[in-house]
């Protein structure tokens, strides 16, 4: 039985202490137009929490930006605009992402990735509240707030002289952790329901998943995270055998852990006591996968897949190319 899924109150699906607490955070930081650090492991949903702080005081556009899409030499023009002439191609005044966001929200997703020339632009923009578009010779007065995001350790990165230790202490006021899903299971069976409403709301058959489905489940660490899980229901509504949703409707990913894993599945009592699923008595964990390992694994899989194709592997994965290609290099796999 997957429990009904009640209200979820800023688009946040769970009844956790870690998500009850984030709604809470939510409200106070919707009262100022003070800057918002999101921090969080990819997949946590960093851009919803976002998005909730605009909607509790919808002012203005909501304007997302992606920080690791931002490369080349147009990436100031995306930012702050520029005027006709200032280079060759400018053949007309063009607005920036900055711009579009005045008297609203400026989202600067992946903060981390953004260039030290660029943070030294963003910074001005915290503290004096203006811009100044490429080849323009007059500063821009703009009032927005800005919420900024990333995976990284902002501390560590200032430490290697790869992120502003200035701007690092402007973007610090009100911050907002955003737990892992491994770290909030009980949320899992409510996830579950959600997306399988949301499935059900586009007109698919009605369907339910299976005992063994939800065990699954909830004994994976999701390293991943919300957008991890969401992936792989979508994956299994598409691919579902007739009936309820059973184990063979699994990515190939998750059955092999569930084989190689029986016997070291997490003592989830708890969680299963309180959505009713007391039939399962779950064995004690025995070992533990990093994140770092489960995505290693996961990219080499997915590179020998495709014949060390990166593109395809990035599609595969459902990651972006850029993501892939950070991974890649954190993990030492250039």
């Amino acid at each position: 039985m997957i429990p009904l899924v009640a209200d979820c109150p800023h688009g946040l699906v769970g009844q956790s202490p870690e998500i009850a607490s984030i709604r809470r955070l939510i409200q106070k930081a919707a009262r100022t137009r003070l800057p918002v650090l999101l921090l969080g492991e990819s997949g946590t949903g960093k851009e919803v929490v976002a998005r909730a702080i605009h909607a509790e005081n919808p002012q203005g556009q909501f304007v997302p930006i992606d920080c690791g899409s931002l490369v080349g030499t147009l990436m100031e023009s995306e930012l702050f605009g520029h005027v006709k002439g200032s280079f060759s191609g400018a053949i007309e005044n063009k607005k920036g992402l900055v711009e579009l966001a005045d008297g609203g929200t400026a989202f600067f997703d992946e903060i981390g990735d953004l260039p030290l020339e660029m943070q030294v632009k963003l910074l001005r923009l915290l503290q004096e509240r203006e811009f100044r578009p490429v080849g323009s010779l007059s500063w821009r007065k703009v009032d927005l707030r800005i919420i900024a995001a990333t995976h990284r350790d902002l501390k560590a990165e200032v430490a290697a002289g790869r992120f502003r230790q200035d701007l690092y202490y402007r973007l610090n006021v009100v911050v907002i952790r955003l737990p892992p899903l491994r770290e909030r299971k009980q949320d899992i069976p409510l996830l579950l329901g959600h997306f399988i409403d949301r499935s059900r709301a586009e007109g698919l058959p009605e369907f339910c998943a299976g005992d063994e489905v939800i065990r699954a489940l909830l004994a994976y660490d999701w390293p991943g995270n919300v957008r991890e899980l969401k992936h792989c229901i979508d994956r299994m509504i598409a691919l579902r055998s007739e009936g309820a949703l059973q184990m063979a409707d699994l990515p190939s990913a998750l059955q092999h852990f569930h084989q190689a894993s029986s016997p070291m599945l997490q003592d989830l009592s708890d969680v299963l006591e309180e959505h009713e699923f007391q039939e399962f008595v779950l064995p004690p964990r025995q070992q533990v996968f990093s994140i770092s390992d489960s995505e290693k694994r996961a990219i080499l899989q997915a590179l020998e897949a495709t014949g060390g194709e990166r593109g395809k592997a990035a599609r595969l994965l459902q990651i972006g190319r850029t993501t892939l290609y950070r991974k890649m290099k954190e993990y030492g796999m250039d």
